[in-house]
């Protein structure tokens, strides 16, 4: 296993990952930190929900950062007729071998774009919760193992837009953050229309970086150092969604996990082997956010669930430097945490 103590291979791993960051905004431009969002969560084992309105560059994204990485790739156009089994895959009786044949399908890639997946039926969309959480598919009473690395990279209308499906709890509490590209400054979009005018950039983009590269990325990223001070950061963030007044439901223990490993390939791409507070602070509205459902009386108030997170990063208090008699030190070199009182952001 790659790890952090190995001071070559961290360099030559942070080259990888810049590879891959040039290539995928050569055709997203002016979003560095969608493409750094999206570049977390691959090195986080996690999935990306990419929700925006229509024509923003949502499945250009994903696109481009599937081809920038060589691995199996497929996409799945969701429609209201599509099929659990067209996903999934589904066993064929063969007449030859007089026995059922396994077909996969096309969840069984490295990378799979899910294209407007909230025009889909829920049950459809329920297709994906096995794969998305346990990286396997049961068929049939057998199962069938995903290959690694394996990330599901879904688009999405907002649900006011014709035609679509809200996804259920249980779907968007499996993807580990979501984004909004967002529409590009007056400078990007004029870029654009040089780079876009004529051929797509898509059609000349070549994988930068190989699969087995991107699975040492993980495993160094699993070797980030995380404080016992952080950890508890993290909990009480998540902790108190639970809790709050504008919120009837709150983030789960899987968000916790997700914010904690979030924030370990956060550390990484910058360079570090020990998550800061910092590191989680410029996550959790994009890791939690999409998991909270908001009160009657808040959806009347037009509060959103980003609005909550920000106050409650505002209310919860942040470690603080210095704790290192209290049993809080990061270790390996890096700075100590302790307690201090709430910080405005």
């Amino acid at each position: 296993m790659t790890t952090y103590d190995d001071r070559a291979s961290l360099t030559d791993l942070t080259a990888v990952v810049e590879r891959v960051r040039s290539s995928v905004e050569g055709v997203i431009e002016g979003k560095p930190e969608v493409v750094r969002l999206s570049l977390t969560v691959l090195l986080a084992e996690g999935h990306l929900l990419i929700e925006d309105v229509p024509g923003v560059g949502k499945t250009m994204l994903a696109k481009a950062l599937a081809r920038s990485i060589d691995c199996s790739v497929r996409r799945i156009q969701f429609t209201p007729d599509l099929l659990p089994s067209d996903i999934t895959g589904v066993s064929i009786w063969d007449q030859q071998r007089r026995d059922f044949e396994f077909k996969p399908g096309a969840i069984f890639a490295q990378v799979v774009i899910g294209d407007e997946i909230n025009r889909a039926s829920p049950k459809t969309q329920s297709a994906l919760l096995e794969s998305m959480e346990e990286r396997q598919v049961t068929i049939d009473g057998k199962t069938y193992e995903l290959p690694s690395p394996f990330m599901v990279v879904a688009t999405q209308n907002p649900v006011e837009m014709e035609g679509t499906y809200p996804l259920p709890e249980a779907q968007r509490d499996r993807f580990m953050a979501r984004v909004s590209v967002g529409y590009p400054s007056a400078e990007a979009e004029l870029q654009m229309l040089d780079v876009h005018g004529g051929l797509s950039p898509l059609e000349d983009l070549q994988p930068v970086a190989h699969a087995h590269e991107i699975v040492k990325l993980v495993e160094a990223v699993r070797d980030v150092h995380v404080s016992e001070a952080v950890r508890r950061y993290t909990v009480d963030l998540v902790a108190a969604t639970r809790t709050h007044p504008d919120l009837r439901l709150g983030a789960s223990p899987r968000a916790t996990l997700h914010l904690l490993r979030a924030a370990k390939a956060s550390a990484a791409l910058s360079g570090r082997e020990y998550a800061l507070p910092d590191d989680v602070q410029a996550l959790a509205v994009a890791v939690l956010a999409h998991r909270l459902l908001p009160t009657a009386q808040a959806q009347l108030n037009r509060r959103t669930s980003e609005q909550v997170v920000q106050e409650i990063l505002q209310r919860t208090p942040v470690p603080a430097a210095g704790g290192r008699q209290s049993g809080f030190g990061l270790g390996r070199g890096g700075p100590d945490y302790g307690q201090q009182p709430p910080r405005r952001l």
